[in-house]
């Protein structure tokens, strides 16, 4: 496309704080946009360890706030010990009002946490209304079981909030797929805010073959962050021990965040069983996916976009803890056709678990299964941000002349 948007500046706010799945959404809508206009810049403050970990295109840069750990309570706990979380806190809503500040963003979009972590964003929020950024709230298609959401958000008014501040909502998702807000009391002039944009299809690299990727068709296990997946990859590595029939090649993909012990024990259990390698990290997992014949994962957001992007089979098993959003996201496909599922209870099953994996590799890809997904979400907000920065820009040249 390469069409000018002429020295638009584009902020996006990623908490990351339990995962990667906030800052790889930012990071494919950011390389998508400046693909598409030559004058964009994108700016993304991300609470991720390993933000830096990652490649990013030319006009895309982050901002690193300190980092805080989602427990598997739902609590928070700073990254550094010794510094609390209120000091740390205090520290990320600093920074974060001055980047805002200095980059003096045209737009701003947020991801999922529509006032940021405990609140840490809603006065650059309000700074920035006042200064006539466009602001936008980004929501992936599936947010929490909807008593615990509004539960969450009545505590500090959150809906309410959304609707005064934000000029839109935009839903990673189609609308017959799931909405993010069912079973809430909406507001209507929020209602009238959202606009589901379709799901973020990925492109591969290409070029080289990942070093980690196996010779020949190999099943991709994949835990996303890896901090909640110790259970997935225990349960895999079961199933291939207890049925001998099993022997696919699986590459085993265990996450950054996953604790240091459990990782070294997966390592030297992958390594004395033959059909089975297991790495720690690939910061291209989008080619990983694209040479897999099959993929067994947890089912976080990014997660279905590449098996939908990709067409692969896909035998999902969802965490339910500390929020529903997988076991929904998965319920969800399942019925669909998408994918298939297994609890997590029935994984630790190895024989059973063992024969969902087998079943899976025969499984016919999406496009066939479920044919008719909508993938069109950077197309349609690469419209929206054009749309609504002309717009916008007009109205700022209105009030120059008036």
């Amino acid at each position: 496309m390469l069409k000018r948007l002429s020295n638009a500046r584009i902020l996006m706010y990623s908490h990351d704080t339990f995962g990667l799945g906030h800052l790889r959404r930012c990071r494919t809508i950011a390389h998508s946009l400046v693909e598409d206009y030559r004058g964009v810049q994108v700016l993304i403050i991300s609470g991720a360890t390993i933000a830096g970990a990652f490649d990013y295109r030319a006009r895309v840069d982050f901002v690193k706030i300190p980092s805080v750990i989602k427990l598997h309570n739902g609590a928070y706990t700073s990254m550094d010990q010794h510094i609390d979380l209120h000091e740390t806190l205090k520290m990320r809503q600093s920074i974060i009002r001055h980047t805002a500040e200095s980059f003096e963003p045209d737009m701003f979009i947020i991801d999922k946490e529509p006032l940021g972590l405990r609140g840490e964003v809603e006065d650059t929020l309000v700074y920035l209304k006042t200064k006539g950024t466009r602001l936008v709230l980004g929501l992936r298609d599936v947010m929490d079981a909807p008593h615990l959401l509004e539960a969450e958000w009545k505590r500090n008014d959150v809906l309410t909030k959304i609707a005064k501040l934000y000029d839109d909502v935009w839903v990673y998702g189609p609308p017959d797929f799931y909405d993010p807000l069912t079973g809430i009391d909406v507001p209507q002039a929020l209602r009238d805010k959202m606009q589901f944009v379709g799901f973020l299809q990925r492109n591969a690299l290409g070029g080289t073959r990942s070093e980690h990727a196996p010779q020949g068709d190999y099943l991709l296990v994949t835990t996303g962050g890896g901090g909640d997946g110790a259970e997935l990859v225990r349960d895999v590595i079961a199933a291939y021990k207890a049925d001998p029939t099993l022997d696919h090649n699986a590459l085993v993909v265990l996450g950054p965040y996953m604790p240091v012990e459990m990782r070294q024990k997966f390592m030297e259990e992958g390594a004395s069983h033959p059909k089975l390698t297991i790495i720690e990290f690939d910061n291209r997992m989008e080619d990983l996916i694209v040479g897999a014949k099959a993929i067994v994962a947890m089912g976080g957001y990014n997660t279905y976009c590449e098996i939908l992007s990709f067409d692969k089979p896909a035998l999902i098993v969802p965490r339910t803890e500390p929020r529903q959003e997988q076991l929904i996201r998965a319920t969800r496909a399942s019925q669909l056709g998408l994918v298939s599922m297994v609890s997590a209870d029935d994984s630790s099953d190895s024989m059973a678990f063992a024969q969902a994996i087998k079943d899976v590799l025969k499984r016919d890809p999406p496009s066939v299964s479920a044919p008719g997904m909508h993938l069109e979400g950077l197309p349609t907000i690469s419209r929206l941000v054009a749309e609504n920065l002309a717009s916008s820009e007009k109205g700022h040249l209105s009030v120059v002349q008036g």
